[in-house]
């Protein structure tokens, strides 16, 4: 006679495994739906989480909300204060001023890091992708703009050949996305804007690391010196604007935003 624990093992087995992996879905859907929501600033900076409602509007149950939230704490999105729970990140210059120093950092690094150990056919890769724009980059809406950007700037990540700097730099990228978004409205993204692109792919065909890691920082560093206007109109922006939070419907393939 069989024993009944050796016929229902397989069963339970595959039931506890389609078990974890809802509830993988389940927290993964809700990272991204909060993450979205945190980046488009449809969640107030300094505002308190309210789990209960996110839970509902989102259709997700309360664990994987919160298995969300912690993820995005160790993040930087929000911040959990013990006994009141989950806040949103304030918006204040310091604060993105430290990001873009870090962002600085990571970037530079990469720069150096790709003139060491890319070969000359992957740095080419950077010289097309900016070939295949340059002549456009100004002539199309700020989203636009934003993306390609952002793509050139990861590609010398990617180009270093450490994944974890292209982690980083994605991680930094959505904190800022908003506020980038704001200072290309303003900027218009001039020539000498375009000819620092130009500048920084001749330095890494040339694998000038020295030129190129100095091109950056001044770049990078010209994004900082706007920052507190952009500041001034993001909280504008994000205060006279109101978007109540709308119930979210999720398919399978929901991805995150940047």
């Amino acid at each position: 006679m069989k024993n009944p624990e050796q016929t229902s093992s397989p069963v339970a087995f595959v039931e506890a495994e389609a078990e974890t992996r809802r509830a993988a879905d389940s927290s993964e859907r809700a990272y991204n739906a909060i993450r979205k929501l945190l980046i488009e600033f449809q969640l107030k900076p300094e505002e308190r989480i309210n789990e209960m409602r996110l839970a509902k509007s989102l259709a997700i149950s309360r664990t994987p909300i919160r298995e969300a939230l912690n993820r995005l704490a160790s993040e930087g999105f929000v911040s959990l204060t013990p006994n009141r729970g989950f806040f949103v990140r304030s918006l204040s210059t310091e604060g993105l001023i430290d990001l873009y120093e870090l962002r600085s950092i990571i970037e530079c690094a990469a720069f150096r890091l790709m003139c060491e150990r890319a070969s000359d056919e992957h740095i080419g890769r950077l010289q097309s992708y900016w070939g295949k724009i340059v002549d456009g980059y100004i002539d199309q809406p700020a989203d636009d703009i934003l993306a390609e950007d952002e793509g050139f700037h990861l590609l010398i990540a990617e180009l270093s050949g450490n994944p974890e700097l292209v982690n980083q730099l994605q991680a930094i990228n959505a904190r800022i996305r908003f506020i980038r978004r704001i200072q290309i409205e303003h900027r218009s993204h001039d020539n000498s804007l375009i000819s620092t692109h130009s500048a920084i792919v001749e330095a890494a065909v040339a694998r000038a690391a020295d030129e190129g890691v100095e091109l950056l920082r001044q770049h990078i560093e010209l994004t900082v010196s706007a920052t507190q206007q952009a500041l001034k109109d993001a909280l504008l922006r994000v205060y006279s604007q109101p978007k109540p939070l709308q119930p979210l419907r999720f398919g399978r393939s929901t991805s995150s935003n940047g």
